[in-house]
C-alpha cells in the first residue's frame, strides 16, 4: 500500500510539473503576441507623430510666409534710394529664393526703434541633419536701408524641405511667372498680385519607416497692396 501512494504522489507531482509547465508556456506565448501588438502600435504612433511634426512644421513656415508676402509693399517716395530702398525680387532656382519688403514686422518692444516696415529675405541651405535636404531659412531686418538683401536676424523655420517653389501671377498681363524684380523693365515698380508658394517636405514612409516620402504643401497668398488684375479686353470685331 505504501508503494502505491508512493507512485500516486510522483504521479500528481509529475502532473503538476506538466501542469506548470503547460501554463508557463502559454503566458510565454501571450507575452510574446503582447509585445509583438504592442511594438506594431508603438510603431505606428512614432510614424504618425513623426508624420504630424511635418504637417505641423510646415503650416507654421507657411503661414509665416504668407503673413509676410500678403504686406508686402513699394515705397513711392524714390528720392533718396541709397538709404530707403524696397523692391520684391525672386530668383528661380532650385530651390528658389525671394527677398522683399514688408509692412508685417511685429514690435515686440515699446519705445523700440522699429515699425511695420521691415525687410524679408527666404532661402535655403543645405540640411546639417539630413541627406539631400534643405533647411529653409528668413531673413528680417528690422528697419528699411539701402541694401534689402542684407543684414538683419536669420532663423530656421523649416528642415527636411526637398523643394520650395514659387510662382507669381502677373496682373497687368493676367498670367503666371517664374521670377520677378521691381527693378527689371517689364514690371518696374510692380508687385505680383498673387504668389502661390509650394513647399515639399520630406516624412518617414508609412511602408517603410527607415525611408523617407515627399509630403507637398501649396498655398496663394493675395497681395494687399498689389495694383488690381486687369481685365482682358476682347478683341475689336472687325467690320464686315
Amino acid at each position: 500500500m505504501s508503494a502505491a501512494r508512493g507512485l500516486v504522489r510522483r504521479v500528481r507531482r509529475a502532473m503538476a510539473l506538466l501542469e506548470v509547465m503547460i501554463a508557463i508556456s502559454i503566458l510565454a506565448m501571450m507575452g510574446a503576441f503582447t509585445f509583438t501588438a504592442v511594438a506594431g502600435v508603438v510603431e505606428a504612433r512614432d510614424l504618425l507623430e513623426s508624420q504630424s511634426k511635418v504637417d505641423l512644421s510646415a503650416r507654421v513656415a507657411l503661414d509665416l510666409i504668407r503673413r509676410q508676402l500678403e504686406l508686402a509693399w513699394l515705397t513711392k517716395h524714390r528720392d533718396n534710394l541709397t538709404a530707403y530702398k524696397t523692391v520684391f525680387v525672386a530668383r528661380d532656382g532650385d530651390p528658389d529664393l525671394i527677398w522683399f519688403s514688408t509692412l508685417a514686422h511685429q514690435r515686440l518692444y515699446a519705445d523700440s526703434r522699429e515699425s511695420d516696415q521691415t525687410e524679408i529675405t527666404f532661402w535655403t541651405e543645405d540640411d546639417p541633419t539630413q541627406d539631400d535636404a534643405y533647411v529653409l531659412l528668413q531673413r528680417e531686418a528690422q528697419r528699411i536701408d539701402g541694401e534689402p538683401d542684407k543684414d538683419g536676424i536669420i532663423q530656421p523655420i523649416a528642415f527636411g524641405v526637398k523643394r520650395f517653389e514659387l510662382r507669381f501671377l502677373n496682373g497687368q498681363k493676367n498670367e503666371w511667372v517664374k521670377e520677378w524684380d521691381t527693378e527689371a523693365s517689364d514690371t518696374p515698380q510692380q508687385l505680383p498680385r498673387a504668389v502661390q508658394v509650394v513647399l515639399t517636405l520630406l516624412a518617414p514612409d508609412p511602408e517603410d519607416p527607415e525611408d523617407t516620402e515627399e509630403r507637398i504643401y501649396v498655398t496663394t497668398v493675395n497681395l494687399v497692396y498689389a495694383d488690381p488684375i486687369v481685365p482682358k479686353q476682347p478683341d475689336d470685331e472687325e467690320e464686315p
